[in-house]
């Protein structure tokens, strides 16, 4: 990082404008701001009173590297780990802060060596509040960071570190970091919920997430089964067909829903009589494709009710679908198959 970022970094660190900072240096506004754009550099008098005006050693405002290498951050962490083993809490935390100091634009280091020493912590002594002190800063500092990956991770860490100290207004500001439809987002929302009295709104985002998930765990299932079965696994796709049936079941998804998946393997194995009694076995539950919706497991959740005359027309649907030559030629010789279209 250039010595212009890091000044705009830390400025906004202290929550200095650059007016202020400009007259605490007897310099122009416009000269901090050309520093931060890096169109030019501090006159090398100002620089001891810039770090100090920004709570850093020199050696910060001079650093120049931009990264350390992933086997880097994985040496420091482990040597962090190691004191926090075999030496004090505090021994540690010394060791940690040393080292943020003296790469202090790796977002990627300093969110993890908080995270370790977040997870660590120990109400061993009165100095326990400064520590959470500062690894607060140093996950906010972290969230400044330009990579996205940083940047998630410090908001999530700053979420959970809040919802620990039970000050779950400024929780909840940290998940418009989350990614909106992820489940992980959707929990921590529902947990929220839960934690502030809003309990229907608890119930209601949980029922919600189990909803989603079973959508995209069927969809994951009737995939692998498909793929099984091209791949010329015919047992291994069956078992994924079962699976997902299974999955219907756990879920409250109805008797048609349980049963639908299972049409495929009767198919690819030309079942006939497995064949004959699923059809009929689908044609009977129709009414049963929106059970889900009577269900106790989504009871804070509104559906909209399938109406008769959906029902009606998804059994036509399905009786023009079952009279498919080329998927059910092996059910000419079944009578009560060729009943249906008579």
């Amino acid at each position: 990082m250039q010595t212009g970022q890091i000044i705009r970094k830390y400025r906004k660190i202290k929550n200095i404008t650059q007016e202020e900072m400009a007259g605490r240096l007897g310099v122009s506004a416009p000269a901090v701001s050309k520093w931060e754009k890096g169109v030019s550099q501090p006159d090398i008098s100002l620089l001891a009173p810039i770090a100090r005006l920004l709570g850093i050693s020199l050696e910060t405002l001079l650093s120049w590297q931009e990264n350390l290498s992933d086997t880097e951050i994985e040496q420091i962490l482990k040597e962090t780990t190691q004191k926090l083993e075999t030496d004090s809490y505090h021994a540690a935390f010394e060791f940690a802060a040393e080292n943020i100091c003296k790469y202090p634009d790796s977002g990627s280091l300093i969110v993890q060596l908080a995270a370790v020493l977040d997870t660590q912590m120990q109400d061993e002594s009165s100095g326990s509040g400064d520590y959470k002190k500062q690894i607060e800063k140093w996950y906010r500092q972290a969230l400044e960071s330009s990579d996205r990956t940083v940047q998630k991770t410090a908001a999530r860490m700053l979420f959970y570190f809040y919802l620990r100290m039970e000050n779950y207004s400024e929780a909840e500001q940290y998940l418009r970091f989350f990614p909106e439809e992820s489940a992980d987002r959707k929990c921590s929302q529902a947990k929220i919920y839960e934690k502030t009295d809003r309990r229907q709104e608890a119930y209601k985002a949980y029922e919600e997430i189990l909803f989603s998930e079973y959508q995209t765990l069927n969809l994951v299932m009737h995939s692998l089964a498909v793929l099984s079965f091209e791949d010329g696994c015919p047992g291994q796709a069956k078992m994924w067909l079962e699976k997902e049936s299974s999955l219907a079941a756990l879920f409250d998804m109805g008797e048609y829903n349980i049963t639908s998946c299972l049409l495929e393997s009767a198919v690819w194995e030309k079942n006939v009589e497995q064949t004959w009694k699923i059809m009929q076995k689908l044609l009977r539950s129709v009414e049963t494709l929106d059970s889900f919706s009577r269900s106790e497991m989504y009871a804070h959740m509104k559906f909209r009710q399938q109406s008769k005359e959906f029902c009606e027309k998804l059994k036509k649907e399905l009786l023009k679908n079952f009279q498919d030559e080329e998927s059910f030629s092996y059910m000419e010789c079944h009578e009560g198959w060729k009943s249906l279209f008579g």
